[in-house]
């Protein structure tokens, strides 16, 4: 009985903290083939989207070192507390090229730090305090704005709906976008003579960030904050993405959707992962997500432990948007503290 009440008291809570949103918009559904065009990839004939995009992903996956590689950006400047510099994939977006990271340097640097990665919509001030906590504790860290958010967010935009949304061509891209100016920031940290760095990404940022630290080696810490096993399976059944859904369900399922998104779910890239032995990483979940359903976060911890990676799990008894309230916010960064503290 008592686990009845306290469940539906966080999935009451985490419904009222969701829907206080009220400017999600329901988008056309889009191929969004051309998106397609600059990729180091191909496939077939356009002919058929649908199976264009099939091949497109079974051709990502035979070899994803080549769709998620990346020039260096030949400059990058530190203004203050902000650092920036070009993405090494740009989009047709100009706001959205120029990447914005906050920098939150450790009073006594030794040599150690992470890239924060916050979660889809996130806006500023959040996850700055995370990374100023990390700071604390003798890490440095830094924030990035990831794709479409905050300075990035194209004029006409009120939310981050380009880097997910019911365009399967834009999502896609986006996410090739990400991995890049996250391999970038690391780049940089390694030039301020960083050589131990981790990584901790929230929700949607915990994809970036099994992607990026799957395909560079130098990235040796990871924390999941929030993890789940394929894109689709989330949009499709998360309380937070309705409305993306709403815009595919009368053009895909979600298997198709999961087929068309394989390149960009974690899931598919546990055999590369495991060859990194020696990353560390943990991965928290929560009990009561409605977002990430917690079948789908046991569902890649399950996936890690059969391939034998090294880590670590947590599940705290909250939901996805809970974790950001009190006292739960505070669990969760004991959780990220401790481990970077421990491993890094």
């Amino acid at each position: 009985m008592l686990q009845t009440w306290y469940e539906n008291w966080i999935t009451q809570w985490e419904s009222s903290l969701c829907f206080r949103s009220t400017d999600r918009v329901v988008r056309p559904f889009e191929w969004g083939m051309e998106w397609t065009e600059k990729w180091p990839v191909s496939a077939g004939s356009k002919k058929d989207p649908e199976q264009y995009f099939r091949e497109l992903n079974a051709s990502i996956l035979a070899s994803p070192e080549e769709f998620f590689s990346y020039e260096k950006p030949e400059e990058f400047r530190l203004e203050g507390d902000w650092l920036r510099f070009r993405t090494p994939l740009e989009s047709p977006h100009p706001s959205n090229n120029l990447v914005h990271a906050m920098w939150c340097p450790a009073e006594k640097p030794k040599g150690k730090a992470v890239v924060v990665l916050p979660h889809w919509n996130s806006a500023l001030p959040q996850h700055v305090g995370l990374a100023k906590g990390i700071a604390k504790f003798g890490i440095s860290a830094l924030r990035l704005s990831l794709p479409y958010h905050d300075f990035r967010m194209p004029a006409e935009l009120h939310r981050a709906d380009y880097a997910v949304s019911s365009n399967v061509g834009r999502t896609l891209d986006a996410t090739r976008q990400a991995v890049a100016d996250i391999r970038a920031c690391v780049d940089w940290l390694i030039e301020q003579g960083y050589s131990e760095i981790g990584i901790v990404g929230t929700s949607l940022g915990s994809c970036y960030a099994f992607l990026a630290s799957t395909f560079d080696p130098r990235i040796k810490v990871n924390v999941y904050n929030h993890c789940s096993s394929y894109v689709a399976d989330v949009v499709w059944t998360g309380l937070s993405t309705i409305h993306v859904k709403k815009g595919f369900e009368e053009h895909l399922d979600r298997d198709r959707l999961r087929d068309l998104w394989g390149a960009i779910s974690p899931m598919n890239y546990l055999r590369h992962y495991a060859e990194h032995q020696h990353k560390k990483n943990l991965f928290i979940y929560t009990k009561y997500d409605t977002t990430f359903l917690p079948e789908f976060s046991r569902q890649i911890v399950g996936a890690i432990a059969d391939h034998k990676i090294p880590h670590k799990v947590v599940e705290l008894p909250c939901g996805h948007y809970t974790m950001g309230e009190s006292p739960f916010k505070f669990m969760d960064g004991y959780q990220i503290i401790n481990f970077l503290k421990r491993n890094l």
